[in-house]
């Protein structure tokens, strides 16, 4: 799997994870989905990372992924942010993974 990150979401991350201990990670969220296969992709930053995720390389921040989520994604995808929608956006060479994508501090404080 491939994930390139575009500058403006490497600025956007940096400017989120700046001073903090943790992980990205690119999450397939089916909180309030009703099923698991109805998930929405979703960046999280934790305070761990578990022995069950990859390490994705980016070429700037790596990100985390669960291995048995994998199957949902691309094998290239993209994490771009958009200034105008205030959001991150994931896609694929062929389509828009998530055009509003969130990012969720999750750690434990």
């Amino acid at each position: 799997m491939k994930i390139k990150i575009t500058e403006a979401a490497s600025n956007k991350l940096q400017e989120k994870v700046s001073g903090k201990q943790g992980y990205v990670k690119l999450k397939y969220d089916i909180d309030g989905c009703g099923c698991a296969v109805s998930g929405v992709a979703a960046l999280w930053f934790e305070s761990e990372h578990y022995e069950e995720e990859n390490k994705i390389e980016t070429g700037g921040i790596p990100i985390y992924m669960e291995k048995a989520k994998e199957v949902f994604f691309a094998e290239e995808m993209t994490i771009d942010y958009k200034d105008t929608a205030g959001c991150f956006q994931l896609k694929s060479p062929n389509e828009y993974l998530n055009p509003r994508m969130s990012f969720h501090d999750k750690r434990k404080l």
